[in-house]
């Protein structure tokens, strides 16, 4: 880690560590819950912006409720679009039993117009070994970009969508865990128009939106479309874009997740991983020509209970 720095509006006990060059840092000195004062989660929140991805160990103390009402803190939890929690909590299982070993690079629910802001993850059983998390940061893999890029980039818009082809991202999945994607995770199929540059509403920043829920750029087929991806892509998963974290039980990780994608990593054999998440609603991404991301299908959401980043809100 590198040394130690102080944010300026946290208590005196918060400190911030790097843990990466363009992204990644460790706070240390605070216990995460509903009772936190304004001026420390204004700190936790400055750092997440400014480090995209923040963490916290020894945090065990945080079960559904306590995690809920710390998200609240930031901002307004909600629902994943197609899979709501069964006893109406908002902490979603991430669990390696069921589907939760993601292994391919995406932001979260990309695939709906308003997608989260926030994600909040807190790990309740890890694996002996593997199963670490990888983030990137997608506003310095677009800053990073040659100028030609940037420009091609910032004119591009992309088609997202849920209903993609899992088997092919898992060439061996579990029967199981395959029926499970295909009645939960599609049970509703959405289609949202995103630009491929997004403006940061908070920061200003220009971000990349991509990731594995794009089927394709908007106007283009196949190769051409294929190409375009593969190349942007491939800058946002340049190395030093990326940071990636070894869990332990009762840490916490906190992303701004419109501007990084993550990555979960399936390499613990048959272990348990089990984490809980908690998302915070997000705005309708702009581009940089001010226009915002569209929702195509479905016309209507079919429980507006899940709120706005479900896609229930439209293009305004």
């Amino acid at each position: 880690m590198t040394a130690t720095t102080s944010t300026a509006s946290a208590p005196a006990q918060l400190t911030v560590e790097k843990v990466g060059g363009r992204l990644g840092a460790v706070i240390s000195g605070v216990r995460l819950g509903g009772d936190l004062t304004p001026e420390t989660v204004a700190a936790i929140r400055a750092a997440a912006l400014a480090h995209k991805v923040v963490f916290f160990r020894g945090q065990d103390h945080l079960d559904g409720t306590s995690h809920e009402e710390f998200g609240k803190l930031l901002g307004n939890p909600v629902a994943h679009p197609t899979v709501p929690s069964a006893d109406g909590r908002y902490a979603l299982g991430i669990d390696s039993d069921h589907g939760g070993r993601a292994n391919q690079w995406h932001t979260d629910v990309t695939f709906v117009p308003a997608y989260p802001a926030f994600s909040i993850l807190r790990a309740v059983t890890v694996p002996p070994y593997g199963g670490n998390t990888l983030w990137a940061n997608t506003a310095t893999a677009y800053s990073n970009l040659p100028a030609p890029l940037r420009a091609l980039a910032d004119s591009l818009r992309a088609e997202h969508t849920n209903d993609y082809d899992y088997a092919a991202l898992r060439p061996n999945p579990v029967p199981e865990q395959l029926a499970h994607y295909r009645e939960v995770f599609t049970s509703t199929k959405f289609r949202t128009e995103h630009p491929v540059v997004r403006v940061h509403p908070e920061t200003g920043e220009r971000t990349l939106l991509l990731g594995n829920f794009v089927q394709r750029i908007s106007g283009l087929t196949g190769k051409d479309s294929r190409t375009l991806l593969n190349l942007f892509q491939a800058h946002i998963e340049r190395p030093e874009n990326t940071v990636r974290w070894q869990w332990q039980p009762g840490d916490v990780a906190i992303w701004d997740n419109r501007a990084t994608q993550h990555y979960g990593v399936d390499d613990s054999d048959d272990h348990a991983r089990k984490l809980r998440r908690v998302t915070l609603d997000g705005d309708i991404p702009k581009g940089v020509d001010g226009r915002p991301s569209v929702l195509l299908s479905p016309e209507t959401v079919p429980d507006p209970a899940f709120g706005p980043a479900s896609g229930a809100t439209t293009a305004a």
